[in-house]
């Protein structure tokens, strides 16, 4: 341990690569990603044949950790549990989808021009790939239809954005502008607009189905004649907020509104007759950040019921029948898969684990296999990723994505226990602990996103400075404090009109206790975030004087300019209760970091990403400036390639080595 390295030699230098830390970093993730092996590190997507054969998932296979990794299709068969990648790019294939009759794999590929998403289908007999229609635009997602005859495309327009989920940049525009050409916006734009195409599979012809006048978020077959879609009729990010659910008449163009929701609407799915419809209706901080309650429609006379899910925040349903569907979600700490009976309202659990979660980006998903079984990619703090299949209740583990070394790495790591404490006005509060191995630890809380959204056992090892802060004696502390998915709507929505109150004493309740209970030094506390999770760093630092050190990524740290710069400014008053016009919106300034900024003496590293529409890099700019102003000690990194939070390699091993960095200089290791 003596022989670990603390610092940067200077932290300021943009180009960290000769440095010890970095290399340190770039060794995990090396061990980890495995680059150049052609061997995939994780799956998602994941979809089973209808024989229950066959499971196909994107993989994501990394070539080298100085580029964005390419995404392969890959199959499992499920008898043999044998692994064979089945497509070869170049680029990104996404998406598989089986046919009914199992004999194509639809898929959706940039391979013809980077960015330009097109449908392909694989015949996985004859092992040949063709394209199909080309559409104007890029395919976000695809179906096959109940009879497998059509093929479902969602279409993003060129320029379209993506949630801040996805990382909250604007894709590509349609056409290059020479590099003195303005950028010119007015908001309407036809290129932000998502429209539902359907390809005739036997004619190869291809035509929009949906109305121009809607914009529409997801989409499914309701039916071989239907549409079931979210629906907006605006196209920018904000009017997603208030999107409905709608049915659309292949023939005819006939509309019909099924249900306005009081929150958001996600996880839309159909009976492949197309007489039911389920949804998940939630309070939500972003697109494609759903967890809540699961509703069932009528697809006819659009009656709709809530159903019990048996206390598990919904994230995915699919259904298996005509009546039974298939959930995905949350409760507590645990991810619990059930079968729901939508005919008796009886939910029969089929697996949960609260030392395991999916391995999806966003929230847990599983994908149905045969008539009561499910396929679900999982992860857990010490577990690298592999494929569960679960049939009559039995979990057997089907591939894994660690070789040997990997593993050991991963016992390596420290043991991440669960923890639970009081808050100041008795609401109970959750979240995890990676004890550190000093006898007076130094401590890290990072605070997850959203604010709705949670931490949950994610591996270790996939993020480097994990690895190199519990070498160097720290604890590190993942609370969910209210707000937090997985505890039923009440709990999501007391976050809303008061970002910044009872949740910033749920965590400093947690810190307190964790100094009684867990032997942490409370001269050495740590915190950091990202989105959410950064404002709430830049806010704690504001009210609080305890912390040592600050790391925020991807803040809000002013109310109004990211109201007014975010392209989800209704976010902004949705969970302020107010317009900036509005006279008594006091909370504009009262709960924002920057205004605040005279208080603080904790040392800031403010990031950003210079192409994040979602909380824009002047959020860390602001912070920054406003602490230099004030004396305090403060550095601000632009990352020029990233959007909303640092995903792409090398961006994410230089992350990992100033976060270690940041900490050691200023708290010191407990090693």
């Amino acid at each position: 341990m003596s022989q670990i390295t603390r610092h940067l030699r200077d932290p300021s230098q943009p180009d960290l690569r000769a440095e010890p830390l970095f290399k340190e970093a770039h060794g995990y993730a090396q061990t980890v990603y495995r680059p150049g092996t052609g061997h995939p590190v994780g799956a998602t997507e994941l979809t089973v044949s209808a024989d229950g054969a066959r499971l196909a998932f994107t993989g994501t296979i990394p070539e080298d950790l100085a580029s964005t990794p390419p995404t392969r299709l890959c199959l499992v068969d499920l008898d043999t549990n044998a692994l064979r990648v089945v497509s070869f790019g170049p680029h990104f294939d996404l998406t598989p989808r089986f046919s009914p009759d199992g004999k194509l794999l639809a898929f959706r590929s940039d391979r013809a021009e980077r960015g330009r998403f097109q449908a392909y289908a694989l015949d996985l007999k004859e092992g040949l790939t063709q394209p199909l229609s080309t559409v104007a635009g890029w395919v976000e997602s695809l179906d096959f239809s109940p009879d497998g005859k059509h093929l479902l495309l969602l279409v993003a327009g060129h320029g379209a954005d993506l949630s801040g989920a996805q990382g909250a940049r604007a894709t590509a525009r349609e056409g290059a502008l020479e590099a003195w050409m303005p950028l010119v916006e007015t908001g309407a734009e036809s290129f932000r607009r998502r429209s539902v195409w359907v390809l005739n599979l036997l004619t190869g012809k291809v035509r929009q189905v949906t109305p121009p006048a809607f914009n529409i978020w997801e989409a499914c077959w309701c039916g071989n004649k239907d549409i079931a879609a979210v629906v907006s009729k605006g196209a920018s990010e904000n009017d997603w907020y208030r999107a409905e659910l709608a049915r659309f008449a292949l023939k005819g163009g006939r509309f019909q509104r099924l249900y306005t929701p009081k929150d958001q609407l996600g996880w839309l799915s159909a009976t492949p007759d197309g007489r039911r419809l389920a949804v998940v209706e939630a309070v939500c901080s972003d697109r494609g950040l759903c967890a809540g309650n699961l509703l069932v429609i009528d697809a006819q006379s659009g009656r709709v019921r809530a159903l019990d899910s048996g206390g598990v925040d919904v994230t995915s349903t699919v259904w298996r029948d005509s009546r039974r569907v298939l959930i995905s979600g949350l409760r507590n700490l645990e991810t619990a898969v059930a079968d729901l009976d939508v005919v008796s309202g009886k939910a029969r659990e089929l697996w949960s684990s609260q030392a395991l979660c999916s391995f999806s980006p966003f929230y847990p998903h599983a994908a149905p296999s045969g008539p009561d079984g499910f396929c679900m990619a999982v992860q857990g703090h010490r577990q690298p990723a592999n494929i569960l299949h679960v049939s009559r209740r039995r979990a057997r583990s089907i591939v894994s994505f660690a070789d040997d070394r990997c593993m050991e790495l991963a016992r390596s790591l420290p043991e991440v226990e669960p923890c639970q404490w009081m808050a100041h006005d008795g609401q109970q509060i959750q979240g995890w602990l990676l004890r550190g191995k000093a006898k007076s630890a130094p401590l890290v809380m990072e605070v997850h996103g959203g604010p709705i959204w949670r931490s949950s056992p994610v591996f270790l090892g996939r993020s480097p400075h994990y690895r190199m802060l519990a070498m160097r004696g720290y604890s590190i502390f993942w609370p969910n404090p209210r707000g937090s998915s997985g505890r039923g709507q009440d709990f999501a929505r007391a976050v809303m009109g008061d970002m910044g109150g009872n949740d910033m004493r749920d965590l400093l309740s947690g810190i307190d206790y964790l100094v009684r209970r867990a032997g942490i030094d409370p001269r050495r506390l740590g915190v950091m975030g990202n989105s959410y999770g950064g404002f709430m760093t830049s806010w704690l630092i504001t009210q609080d004087p305890r912390f040592s050190a600050a790391i925020a990524a991807a803040p809000i740290t002013d109310w109004l300019s990211m109201h007014l710069s975010s392209n989800i400014g209704r976010f902004v008053e949705t969970y302020l209760l107010r317009n900036e016009t509005d006279m008594r919106a006091r909370d504009y300034f009262s709960r924002s970091p920057v205004m605040f900024s005279q208080r603080v003496r904790t040392p800031t590293l403010n990031i950003g990403g210079a192409h994040d529409r979602c909380t824009p890099a002047g959020q860390s700019q602001e912070f920054h400036n406003a602490l230099r102003q004030c004396g305090a000690t403060t550095m601000l990194v632009t990352y020029p390639m990233e959007g909303h939070g640092v995903r792409a390699f090398p961006a994410m091993i230089d992350y990992s080595t100033r976060v270690v960095d940041w900490f050691e200089r200023h708290m010191g290791g407990g090693a």
